[in-house]
Parts: structure tokens; C-alpha cells; sequence
């Protein structure tokens, strides 16, 4: 296991001295656990809560007096509430240990791999959720056009034209216009393969079939939708991305007629 991730606080309950001994020791041996508590009984648990916080509870199930099933139940109260694992002996108790939220059930004699599996479900519930990649915020991209909603895919999205306060999205069959900046565009998908040819124009790598210099607007790269100017300024930053995606795509994906890059998935 790796310490590099989520650590956690334990409580363990249980009412052999062996047993309980085992377990905390067991614990103990993972580098993601930093703290472990022992209790031999349900009420000396109960009474640790006050002055403790804990990210999980190794409970046994039969012991006198408050037992684990009752331990469980007050913890489930707390504002916090420990994940809850279940330790006995036998398995007759596995619906009602699960009926209060355990996260795992696990028999004696413990196995320090079975031990290990249930602690890496804690700490799968304790990471954080991940952070969604921004290129993947506008994959599809949703336009209203009147009564009707349009969903693009950014992969079909063969260059971008900003107009004012709004940018035009260029595919092959048809264009969009959206209230978007051209700049916001360029951030979130640079990782996508679009990249900057001009102030007021993004193209998608993928389809660019090839660079051409016209007598009218100069370079230009040329892709199914239409051409793209391409200024000074970027000319030399845009043959990069050409030659590199030229270099990375296989054979077989190379578009026809002098393609310098691979075409999108949609085509393959």
C-alpha cells in the first residue's frame, strides 16, 4: 500500500485480548493507518467517542453489554460517522451488519489480506472525487437555436471563428454560433488539438489536410470545413503541431491528398 493517499484514524472493539491485540497490531502495520484505539468493550467505545474522531471502527459483533451491532448504531449518529467494519466469528450476522452500513464483514480467524482489502475500501470512500479534466467540459458542446437544442461534439468541431462576443463552431456539414469567448476556448481545449492561427481563429489539429498560400488571404490551413487563415505570428507554432501529429499518427489513420495529420476518431 501507498501512504500517499488518505490516512486514517481507527477504533478497534473487541472484547478477546488476542483477537483485539492481533487486529490493532495488524493495522498498525499499514502505512495509511496513522492512529489506532483499542476497546474491550461496547461502552468503553461509546465513552471514547467524546474525546475521539475516527475514520473507521473494527467492530466485533457478540460481545456483553453493548455489542457491535449497538456500537454501530450510535455511531451512525454522529455527525461523522466512522466507516464500520464488522469482525466475528461467524457469518449468521452479515445481513444485519450490512442493514447498518458496514462497509465490509470480515471472520475470524482475520487474514491480514482480507484486512488489507477492507481498508482499501475506506480509503476508496475517504478520496476525494476527481476533478474533472476541463477538456472534458465541453466535449459536447449544447446550443439553443430557437425552439430547438443542438449538441455538437468537439470532435467533430473542425475550427473556431470568433464574431464579437460570440464564437462560430465550424464542422463539416453545418456552423454554430454560441456566446463563448475564443480565449476560453483555446484554454480548455488545447490538450484537444486546438490551437491558435490567428486573433480571431482556433483550429483542430486533427483536420488539417495541409498548409496553402493563396493570393487572397495568404496561408491558410486548409481542413473540410473551409480554410482557416493563419497569421505570422503563428505560422511557425501551427507547423509544429502538424509535424507532431504528422509523427504520432499511424500510417494507416493519415488522411489522403498530402495530409500532415490523423484524422479524428469519428473517421478511423
Amino acid at each position: 500500500m501507498s501512504s500517499t493517499g488518505p490516512t486514517l484514524r481507527c477504533l478497534v472493539v473487541e472484547d478477546e485480548t488476542g483477537t483485539r491485540e492481533e487486529l490493532a497490531g495488524l493495522l498498525r502495520s499499514m502505512p495509511e493507518i496513522v492512529d489506532v484505539t483499542t476497546a474491550a468493550t461496547g461502552a468503553d467505545a461509546v465513552r471514547l467517542l467524546g474525546t475521539h474522531e475516527f475514520h473507521a471502527a473494527f467492530l466485533d459483533i457478540l460481545m456483553p453489554g453493548l455489542d457491535g451491532m449497538d456500537v454501530a448504531r450510535v455511531l451512525s449518529n454522529l455527525a461523522r460517522p466512522p466507516a464500520i467494519v464488522f469482525v466475528t466469528a461467524s457469518e449468521a450476522h452479515a445481513v444485519d451488519a450490512f442493514g447498518v452500513g458496514a462497509v465490509d464483514y470480515l471472520l475470524k480467524p482475520i487474514r491480514a489480506e482480507r484486512l488489507a482489502e477492507a481498508v482499501s475500501r475506506i480509503l476508496a470512500l475517504r478520496r476525494p472525487d476527481p476533478v474533472p479534466d476541463p477538456d472534458d467540459e465541453l466535449d459536447v458542446v449544447q446550443i439553443e437555436v430557437g425552439r430547438r437544442t443542438v449538441f455538437v461534439r468537439r470532435d467533430d468541431i473542425q475550427f473556431v471563428e470568433a464574431q464579437g462576443d460570440y464564437v462560430r463552431l465550424c464542422t463539416a456539414e453545418d456552423s454554430h454560433l454560441i456566446r463563448l469567448s475564443l480565449s476560453y476556448l483555446e484554454d480548455i481545449w488545447a490538450s484537444a488539438g486546438f490551437t491558435r492561427t490567428h486573433r480571431g481563429y482556433l483550429v483542430a489539429v486533427p483536420w488539417v489536410r495541409d498548409l496553402r498560400v493563396t493570393n487572397s488571404a495568404g496561408l491558410v490551413a486548409v481542413t473540410p470545413a473551409g480554410d482557416v487563415p493563419v497569421s505570422r505570428r503563428h505560422t511557425r507554432a501551427l507547423k509544429e503541431r502538424l509535424l507532431a501529429a504528422a509523427r504520432e499518427s499511424h500510417p494507416m489513420t493519415r488522411g489522403t491528398g498530402g495530409s500532415t495529420a490523423s484524422r479524428p476518431r469519428g473517421e478511423e
